[in-house]
Protein backbone atom coordinates (compact mmCIF):
# COMPACT_ATOMS: atom_id res chain seq x y z
CA UNK A 1 0.00 0.00 0.00
CA UNK A 2 2.74 2.39 0.73
CA UNK A 3 4.23 1.96 -2.39
CA UNK A 4 1.58 2.76 -3.91
CA UNK A 5 1.45 6.45 -2.95
CA UNK A 6 5.21 6.89 -2.12
CA UNK A 7 6.65 5.57 -5.89
CA UNK A 8 4.30 7.72 -8.04
CA UNK A 9 4.79 10.81 -5.45
CA UNK A 10 8.45 10.71 -5.60
CA UNK A 11 8.49 9.98 -9.70
CA UNK A 12 6.21 13.16 -10.33
CA UNK A 13 9.32 15.37 -8.20
CA UNK A 14 12.32 13.47 -9.99
CA UNK A 15 10.95 13.91 -13.45
CA UNK A 16 9.58 17.73 -12.65
CA UNK A 17 12.92 18.50 -11.18
CA UNK A 18 14.49 17.40 -14.69
CA UNK A 19 12.97 20.88 -16.31
CA UNK A 20 14.72 23.37 -14.26
CA UNK A 21 17.60 20.93 -14.41
CA UNK A 22 18.21 20.32 -17.88
CA UNK A 23 17.89 24.26 -18.43
CA UNK A 24 20.69 25.23 -16.70
CA UNK A 25 22.88 22.15 -18.48
CA UNK A 26 22.05 23.39 -21.66
CA UNK A 27 23.28 26.53 -20.28
CA UNK A 28 26.72 25.23 -20.77
CA UNK A 29 26.18 22.79 -24.08
CA UNK A 30 24.62 21.59 -27.31
CA UNK A 31 21.33 20.09 -26.11
CA UNK A 32 22.39 16.26 -28.38
CA UNK A 33 25.90 16.51 -27.36
CA UNK A 34 24.78 16.68 -23.80
CA UNK A 35 21.57 14.40 -23.95
CA UNK A 36 24.43 11.95 -25.30
CA UNK A 37 27.09 12.72 -22.73
CA UNK A 38 24.35 11.65 -20.24
CA UNK A 39 23.04 8.83 -21.48
CA UNK A 40 26.47 7.16 -21.82
CA UNK A 41 26.83 7.65 -18.36
CA UNK A 42 23.14 6.13 -17.49
CA UNK A 43 24.24 3.13 -20.23
CA UNK A 44 27.58 2.56 -17.71
CA UNK A 45 26.07 2.69 -14.77
CA UNK A 46 23.26 0.84 -15.29
CA UNK A 47 25.67 -2.22 -16.75
CA UNK A 48 27.41 -2.37 -13.41
CA UNK A 49 24.29 -2.86 -11.67
CA UNK A 50 23.34 -5.92 -14.16
CA UNK A 51 26.57 -7.29 -13.61
CA UNK A 52 26.54 -6.96 -9.67
CA UNK A 53 22.90 -8.46 -9.90
CA UNK A 54 23.70 -11.19 -12.44
CA UNK A 55 20.95 -10.46 -14.87
CA UNK A 56 22.70 -10.87 -18.05
CA UNK A 57 22.47 -14.65 -17.38
CA UNK A 58 18.60 -14.75 -16.67
CA UNK A 59 17.51 -12.47 -19.97
CA UNK A 60 16.48 -13.68 -23.56
CA UNK A 61 18.39 -11.80 -26.05
CA UNK A 62 15.27 -11.89 -28.15
CA UNK A 63 13.56 -9.62 -25.70
CA UNK A 64 16.39 -7.01 -26.17
CA UNK A 65 15.10 -5.24 -28.91
CA UNK A 66 12.08 -4.23 -27.55
CA UNK A 67 14.29 -2.73 -24.88
CA UNK A 68 16.00 -0.93 -27.46
CA UNK A 69 13.37 0.46 -29.05
CA UNK A 70 11.73 1.82 -25.55
CA UNK A 71 14.81 3.04 -25.03
CA UNK A 72 15.09 4.87 -28.34
CA UNK A 73 11.46 6.36 -27.81
CA UNK A 74 11.61 7.43 -24.53
CA UNK A 75 15.56 8.75 -24.21
CA UNK A 76 15.65 9.68 -27.76
CA UNK A 77 12.69 10.64 -29.50
CA UNK A 78 11.05 12.03 -26.53
CA UNK A 79 13.60 14.03 -25.02
CA UNK A 80 15.59 15.09 -28.08
CA UNK A 81 12.34 16.29 -29.16
CA UNK A 82 11.58 18.64 -26.18
CA UNK A 83 15.51 19.45 -25.81
CA UNK A 84 15.36 20.53 -29.52
CA UNK A 85 12.68 22.64 -28.71
CA UNK A 86 14.20 24.63 -26.09
CA UNK A 87 16.93 25.07 -28.55
CA UNK A 88 14.80 26.28 -31.03
CA UNK A 89 13.21 28.92 -28.78
CA UNK A 90 9.83 27.28 -27.85
CA UNK A 91 9.17 28.24 -24.66
CA UNK A 92 8.68 25.26 -21.64
CA UNK A 93 5.29 26.05 -21.08
CA UNK A 94 4.19 25.10 -25.29
CA UNK A 95 6.77 22.33 -25.54
CA UNK A 96 5.03 20.85 -21.89
CA UNK A 97 1.29 21.96 -22.52
CA UNK A 98 1.81 19.62 -25.95
CA UNK A 99 3.81 16.49 -24.29
CA UNK A 100 0.50 16.72 -21.50
CA UNK A 101 -1.52 15.64 -24.22
CA UNK A 102 0.01 11.90 -23.48
CA UNK A 103 -2.53 10.89 -20.93
CA UNK A 104 -4.96 11.25 -23.04
CA UNK A 105 -3.48 9.54 -25.98
CA UNK A 106 -2.61 6.92 -24.15
CA UNK A 107 -5.87 5.83 -23.06
CA UNK A 108 -7.41 6.01 -26.35
CA UNK A 109 -4.71 3.95 -27.12
CA UNK A 110 -4.52 1.13 -24.59
CA UNK A 111 -7.79 0.73 -24.92
CA UNK A 112 -7.06 0.07 -29.09
CA UNK A 113 -4.25 -2.19 -28.36
CA UNK A 114 -4.01 -3.43 -24.96
CA UNK A 115 -7.51 -3.75 -24.35
CA UNK A 116 -7.49 -1.92 -21.01
CA UNK A 117 -11.19 -0.62 -20.32
CA UNK A 118 -11.19 3.07 -19.23
CA UNK A 119 -14.11 4.27 -16.82
CA UNK A 120 -15.75 7.67 -17.25
CA UNK A 121 -14.83 8.70 -13.94
CA UNK A 122 -11.29 7.91 -15.68
CA UNK A 123 -12.14 10.04 -18.62
CA UNK A 124 -13.38 12.81 -15.98
CA UNK A 125 -9.72 12.70 -14.15
CA UNK A 126 -7.92 12.86 -17.44
CA UNK A 127 -9.73 15.73 -19.16
CA UNK A 128 -9.39 17.43 -15.39
CA UNK A 129 -5.80 16.60 -14.92
CA UNK A 130 -5.29 18.16 -18.73
CA UNK A 131 -7.14 21.88 -17.58
CA UNK A 132 -5.36 22.04 -14.31
CA UNK A 133 -2.10 21.63 -16.37
CA UNK A 134 -3.05 24.37 -18.83
CA UNK A 135 -4.02 26.65 -16.34
CA UNK A 136 -0.41 26.29 -14.60
CA UNK A 137 1.22 26.73 -17.56
CA UNK A 138 -1.08 29.12 -19.05
CA UNK A 139 0.30 29.57 -22.38
CA UNK A 140 -0.28 32.30 -25.01
CA UNK A 141 -0.93 30.78 -27.89
CA UNK A 142 -0.62 34.22 -29.91
CA UNK A 143 2.82 34.15 -30.36
CA UNK A 144 4.48 32.74 -33.37
CA UNK A 145 6.83 29.49 -32.68
CA UNK A 146 9.22 28.44 -34.80
CA UNK A 147 7.86 25.40 -36.74
CA UNK A 148 10.73 22.80 -36.62
CA UNK A 149 10.02 23.07 -32.60
CA UNK A 150 6.82 22.57 -32.70
CA UNK A 151 7.27 19.80 -35.07
CA UNK A 152 9.73 18.00 -32.66
CA UNK A 153 7.17 18.42 -29.56
CA UNK A 154 4.84 16.49 -31.58
CA UNK A 155 7.31 13.56 -32.35
CA UNK A 156 8.11 13.69 -28.16
CA UNK A 157 4.38 13.53 -27.97
CA UNK A 158 4.04 10.40 -29.68
CA UNK A 159 6.87 8.87 -28.61
CA UNK A 160 6.64 9.01 -25.16
CA UNK A 161 2.84 7.70 -26.12
CA UNK A 162 4.36 5.26 -28.21
CA UNK A 163 7.05 4.17 -25.73
CA UNK A 164 4.67 3.48 -22.68
CA UNK A 165 2.50 0.87 -24.83
CA UNK A 166 5.50 -0.45 -25.99
CA UNK A 167 7.11 -0.97 -22.87
CA UNK A 168 3.24 -2.88 -20.73
CA UNK A 169 2.89 -5.00 -23.98
CA UNK A 170 6.30 -6.21 -24.80
CA UNK A 171 9.59 -5.26 -22.72
CA UNK A 172 8.09 -6.53 -19.47
CA UNK A 173 10.22 -9.68 -19.36
CA UNK A 174 13.75 -8.33 -18.60
CA UNK A 175 15.12 -7.43 -15.54
CA UNK A 176 14.41 -3.62 -14.69
CA UNK A 177 18.57 -2.61 -14.57
CA UNK A 178 19.35 -4.39 -17.88
CA UNK A 179 16.33 -3.11 -19.74
CA UNK A 180 17.34 0.71 -18.41
CA UNK A 181 20.85 -0.38 -19.21
CA UNK A 182 19.72 -1.01 -23.22
CA UNK A 183 17.56 1.40 -23.02
CA UNK A 184 20.05 4.14 -22.20
CA UNK A 185 22.43 2.82 -24.42
CA UNK A 186 20.03 2.88 -27.16
CA UNK A 187 19.65 6.59 -26.63
CA UNK A 188 23.19 7.41 -26.06
CA UNK A 189 23.99 5.94 -29.80
CA UNK A 190 20.99 8.12 -31.16
CA UNK A 191 22.05 11.25 -29.55
CA UNK A 192 25.86 11.16 -30.54
CA UNK A 193 24.83 10.35 -34.19
CA UNK A 194 22.45 13.44 -33.92
CA UNK A 195 24.55 15.64 -32.83
CA UNK A 196 26.99 14.92 -35.44
CA UNK A 197 24.67 15.58 -37.88
CA UNK A 198 23.00 18.58 -36.96
CA UNK A 199 25.09 20.53 -34.29
CA UNK A 200 28.24 21.59 -33.54
CA UNK A 201 28.71 19.64 -30.48
CA UNK A 202 29.98 21.34 -26.87
CA UNK A 203 30.35 20.62 -23.67
CA UNK A 204 31.57 23.32 -21.39
CA UNK A 205 32.65 21.64 -17.56
CA UNK A 206 31.44 23.93 -15.26
CA UNK A 207 30.28 23.83 -11.50
CA UNK A 208 26.51 24.55 -12.62
CA UNK A 209 27.17 21.42 -15.30
CA UNK A 210 28.22 19.16 -13.30
CA UNK A 211 25.66 19.87 -10.86
CA UNK A 212 22.91 19.74 -13.16
CA UNK A 213 23.84 16.67 -14.78
CA UNK A 214 24.70 14.57 -11.40
CA UNK A 215 21.29 15.40 -10.48
CA UNK A 216 19.90 14.37 -14.19
CA UNK A 217 21.81 10.60 -14.47
CA UNK A 218 21.05 9.85 -10.32
CA UNK A 219 18.06 11.20 -9.29
CA UNK A 220 15.99 10.95 -13.14
CA UNK A 221 17.90 8.59 -14.81
CA UNK A 222 18.65 6.46 -12.33
CA UNK A 223 15.69 7.15 -9.61
CA UNK A 224 12.73 8.35 -11.40
CA UNK A 225 13.07 6.37 -15.09
CA UNK A 226 13.64 3.04 -13.11
CA UNK A 227 10.28 4.04 -10.66
CA UNK A 228 8.34 4.56 -14.06
CA UNK A 229 9.24 1.30 -15.73
CA UNK A 230 8.04 -0.29 -12.48
CA UNK A 231 4.65 1.83 -12.82
CA UNK A 232 3.66 0.82 -16.53
CA UNK A 233 5.17 -3.16 -15.48
CA UNK A 234 2.62 -2.98 -12.49
CA UNK A 235 -0.37 -0.81 -13.41
CA UNK A 236 -2.33 -0.18 -16.58
CA UNK A 237 -0.33 2.49 -18.96
CA UNK A 238 -3.23 4.87 -19.06
CA UNK A 239 -3.37 5.07 -15.28
CA UNK A 240 0.65 5.66 -15.07
CA UNK A 241 0.02 8.28 -17.93
CA UNK A 242 -1.99 9.85 -15.69
CA UNK A 243 0.83 11.00 -13.66
CA UNK A 244 1.98 13.16 -15.97
CA UNK A 245 -0.47 15.36 -15.65
CA UNK A 246 0.95 16.64 -12.39
CA UNK A 247 4.82 16.91 -13.83
CA UNK A 248 3.81 20.65 -14.98
CA UNK A 249 2.25 21.98 -12.14
CA UNK A 250 4.91 20.30 -9.72
CA UNK A 251 7.90 21.60 -12.26
CA UNK A 252 6.66 25.61 -11.66
CA UNK A 253 6.49 24.77 -7.88
CA UNK A 254 10.12 23.61 -7.96
CA UNK A 255 11.13 26.49 -9.82
CA UNK A 256 9.44 29.15 -7.57
CA UNK A 257 10.97 27.18 -4.74
CA UNK A 258 14.63 26.89 -6.13
CA UNK A 259 14.64 29.56 -9.36
CA UNK A 260 12.47 32.37 -7.73
CA UNK A 261 10.27 31.95 -10.23
CA UNK A 262 6.58 33.28 -10.23
CA UNK A 263 3.66 30.70 -8.42
CA UNK A 264 0.55 33.29 -8.80
CA UNK A 265 -2.83 32.00 -6.96
CA UNK A 266 -4.29 30.69 -10.02
CA UNK A 267 -1.21 28.25 -10.65
CA UNK A 268 -2.28 26.81 -7.16
CA UNK A 269 -6.05 26.69 -8.68
CA UNK A 270 -4.32 24.57 -11.36
CA UNK A 271 -2.23 22.11 -9.44
CA UNK A 272 -5.35 21.91 -7.48
CA UNK A 273 -7.71 20.81 -10.42
CA UNK A 274 -4.83 19.04 -12.01
CA UNK A 275 -4.10 16.69 -8.82
CA UNK A 276 -8.32 16.01 -8.45
CA UNK A 277 -7.89 14.86 -11.73
CA UNK A 278 -4.57 12.24 -11.47
CA UNK A 279 -6.35 10.78 -8.84
CA UNK A 280 -9.46 9.93 -10.52
CA UNK A 281 -7.79 8.93 -13.15
CA UNK A 282 -5.29 6.49 -11.34
CA UNK A 283 -7.54 5.37 -8.41
CA UNK A 284 -8.13 1.56 -8.68
CA UNK A 285 -11.66 0.67 -7.91
CA UNK A 286 -12.85 -1.12 -4.51
CA UNK A 287 -13.53 -4.74 -4.75
CA UNK A 288 -16.36 -5.74 -3.36
CA UNK A 289 -16.53 -8.43 -0.62
CA UNK A 290 -20.16 -9.83 -1.18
Amino acid sequence: MLVSYVFPLTFIILWASAFATGSVATQDATPFAALAFRFAIVAVGFFGVAWVLCEFSKIDRRDLKHSVITGLLFHGLYLGGCWYSFSVGIPAGVSALIVCIQPILTAILAGFLLGEQISLKNWIGLSLGFGGAAIVLGVDFESEFAVDGLIANVIALVAITAGTIWQRKFSQTLPLATNNAFQALSAAAFHGFIMWWIEDPAIEITLSFGISMGWLVIAVSFGAFSILMYLINHNSASQTSALFFLVPPVAAIIGWMLLDEGLTTLDMLGFIIASAGVYLATRKPIKSTI
